[in-house]
């Protein structure tokens, strides 16, 4: 398997943290509602769970969970410092919430994070943001690791490549000083133009690749589906499940 080298990785990183702290609000503004395959998943989690949400943005799913009567103990992680200022101002003050900022790419991130295990992690648009696959390994081994025995995982990727529209938003690398021969293959450059233009890293996950990933961290797979967009296929949707102790 090809993978980024360590400087390439750095220069996609700080673009992807760059156009967040930038975009962030703008971000947010088009994210008013959840996705569908986000809506799909939420009432499976039970109403006492411990939740952590990985890239919990501006606080959407919280806010979802507490009108399905959520009444656990909920933790967002993000990096974006304007979108947790959004988070922890429309937070619902009657629950049991905290939001963390923290790096995913940072090794110490888990030390933020108030100590598990958690019945639930939730990483919704957060993946295809991570460049090369030995860092999503690490991330996702580290967030599975927070799991307690038969807690579930729940993900979603962004499968852009289903809309012909989302493909013309492909900009060469060379936008950003770099070559398609230093990244991996299914890694694209993306811009943006909502109060302003800019630029920001993807990964396209084949269902077998994102399979491979979880299988690969130890996790159970227990169902795969497309979700999301125009033609409901622009969100690739896995949960894992954390094996019980053999007895």
């Amino acid at each position: 398997m090809i993978s980024v080298d360590a400087l390439t990785q750095k220069h996609l990183l700080a673009l992807n943290r760059q156009f967040y702290q930038t975009f962030g609000e703008a971000f947010a503004e088009k994210r008013g509602r959840l996705q569908p395959g986000v809506d799909r998943l939420l009432p499976r989690i039970p109403p006492q769970a411990r939740v952590l949400d990985l890239g919990c943005g501006h606080g959407m799913v919280l806010r979802a969970l507490a009108k399905r009567g959520f009444r656990g103990e909920y933790v967002g992680v993000d990096f974006s410092t304007p979108l947790l200022a959004q988070a922890r101002a429309n937070a619902p003050a009657d629950l049991r919430s905290r939001f963390v900022q923290a790096d995913l790419t940072d090794p110490s991130w888990t030390s933020k994070v108030s100590a598990g295990p958690f019945e639930v992690v939730l990483a919704f648009a957060v993946f295809h943001h991570l460049p090369g696959q030995a860092l999503r390994q690490r991330v996702l081994t580290q967030a599975a690791a927070l799991l307690r025995p038969g807690g579930a995982l729940m993900l979603s990727v962004w499968a852009f490549l289903h809309s012909p529209r989302l493909r013309q938003r492909a900009q060469p690398w060379e936008r950003v000083g770099l070559t398609a021969s230093q990244v991996d293959p299914g890694d694209y450059l993306l811009d943006w133009r909502h109060r302003g233009q800019g630029l920001r890293y993807v990964h396209h996950f084949t269902p077998a690749e994102l399979e491979a990933l979880l299988r690969r961290t130890g996790l159970d797979l227990k169902e795969m589906f497309l979700s999301d967009g125009e033609n409901g296929r622009l969100g690739l949707y896995a949960v894992g499940r954390r094996p019980l102790p053999r007895e």
